[in-house]
């Protein structure tokens, strides 16, 4: 493999900048200094903090002290707690457990509150670690193999994925070429308990020996200086870099952007795509032994429920609307399965262009949401506000495909009143701009 001087999650973004009143970089979390870089009576960043320093000091007893005091900390009320707080502790570290604080409440929503509490993070780090459950479900996948017991996390970041991996009781060697970001990734493993299943090694990932381990997981940077990176080629390290390794390596996954486009996955790789609690997460290619080149797979968390095609579908029928209208859940979408779906409901779409399914008969699955449709109106916004007056509609929900117009500006000019709900879906039947008024299925559709 040809080294790749970018191979680390870490983006181009300086981690090391100071941030506000010697709030180290990677703490700021958004708070904006409101005098000009240039200006003159702008206070002096030469004396602030190392951010490396800055983190270690957490992990004191006093930094420790002070974090288990932040726990139910409350930002609304940050400059109270923090003229406090430095009344006893030095205003840096008040700084630094300040930031680490709401970093911790950011991370909930990915790790969940035991853990969380118990981890460190960095804004990056909370930003593009893998969600817990996510993660869980991608380390069950290489334990299924039967052959991994030993897995490189190539680009590990704060270590989320490596967590998961140890969990499932595999051996991780964890690399991230950013001394903070490695620090963290270390000081996780032993806070969870996992420090003798997780390695931690602060280098290149190019320079990463990946000869003697079962597996190779690579999670490459998607963002930068600007924000979201769409090309594959310019992920840090590269796609083309990261197919190099799994390639090489007995069995590999590589976390990619759900948006990729299917030209841009490798033949030899098995493509998934996931969704947690309806949203598309990511999407992973796998290689090696037990993984299916060359396939498509859609999976639905938390119901772990898969669908998988190893060959091109044909296309699915396209008809009038029916009683039922299903929505396919979005890694379905991505994975190109949706008429895996129709065939499986005997239904059909209601447009070649968009992925709504309508049907004669009720359908249940964990791939789609299921809709009980009661009108079809062509697009109308007077006759859309009448049919809600009568039906007395004050809550309405709005969902849209081929459709430009924005839900929010809908029901700002419906004029919601009443005790009743509904949903309509603003699309394309046929070609046509049509509005289908409905409510959901009780249940799974």
């Amino acid at each position: 493999m040809a080294p790749h001087p970018a191979s680390t999650r870490s983006t181009s973004r300086p981690d090391t900048a100071a941030g506000p009143a010697g709030l180290p970089g990677w703490l700021t979390m958004g708070r904006v200094n409101a005098l000009a870089p240039n200006d003159p009576s702008a206070d002096d960043r030469s004396d602030a903090p190392d951010p490396l320093a800055a983190f270690l000091a957490l992990r004191t007893p006093e930094g420790a002290a002070l974090l288990d005091e932040l726990r139910s900390y409350d930002p609304a009320q940050e400059l109270a707690t923090a003229t406090r707080l430095r009344r006893t502790h030095p205003a840096a570290l008040v700084s630094a457990a300040l930031g680490q604080a709401r970093l911790r409440q950011r991370a909930v929503a990915k790790f969940g509150t035991e853990d969380a509490y118990r981890m460190f993070f960095t804004p990056n780090g909370v930003e593009q670690a893998t969600r817990t459950s996510v993660a869980a479900h991608r380390a069950r996948r290489f334990a299924k193999t039967g052959a991994v017991r030993t897995v490189a996390d190539l680009c590990c970041g704060i270590g989320g994925d490596a967590i998961a991996l140890a969990r499932a009781g595999i051996s991780v060697l964890a690399v991230d070429r950013d001394p903070l970001t490695a620090e963290v990734a270390r000081a996780n493993a032993a806070a969870l308990g996992l420090d003798e299943l997780i390695e931690v090694r602060c280098a290149d990932v190019a320079e990463i020996d990946t000869a003697p381990y079962d597996a190779v997981f690579v999670d490459p940077a998607r963002r930068g200086g600007r924000g979201r990176i769409f090309d594959p080629e310019a992920y840090s390290p590269p796609l083309s870099w990261a197919t190099g390794a799994a390639l090489a390596a007995p069995r590999a996954a590589l976390k990619i952007a759900p948006g990729i486009p299917h030209e841009a996955i490798p033949a030899q790789a098995e493509a998934e795509w996931i969704s947690d609690g309806g949203d598309v997460k990511e999407a992973v290619l796998w290689f090696g032994e037990g993984f299916a080149a060359g396939s498509y797979r859609a999976t639905v968390l938390p119901a772990g429920a898969t669908l998988w095609s190893g060959a091109p579908l044909p296309a699915a029928p396209v008809g009038p609307v029916g009683r039922y209208l299903y929505e396919p859940d979005g890694a379905v979408i991505r994975a190109h399965l949706v008429a895996d779906i129709v065939a499986r409901c005997e239904g059909r779409l209601i447009d070649e262009t968009i992925a709504y399914i309508t049907g004669d008969r009720p359908y249940e699955s964990p791939y789609t949401s299921g809709y009980e449709i009661t009108d079809e109106l062509p697009f109308n916004m007077k006759k859309l506000k009448a049919l809600l007056r009568e039906r007395k509609v004050g809550v309405l929900t709005v969902k849209k495909r081929g459709s430009a117009v924005e839900p929010e500006e809908l029901r700002r000019r419906m004029k919601l009143q009443g005790p009743n709900s509904a949903t309509v879906f603003l699309t394309r039947v046929a070609g046509a701009p049509t509005m289908l008024i409905g409510h959901p299925l009780t249940g799974p559709a």
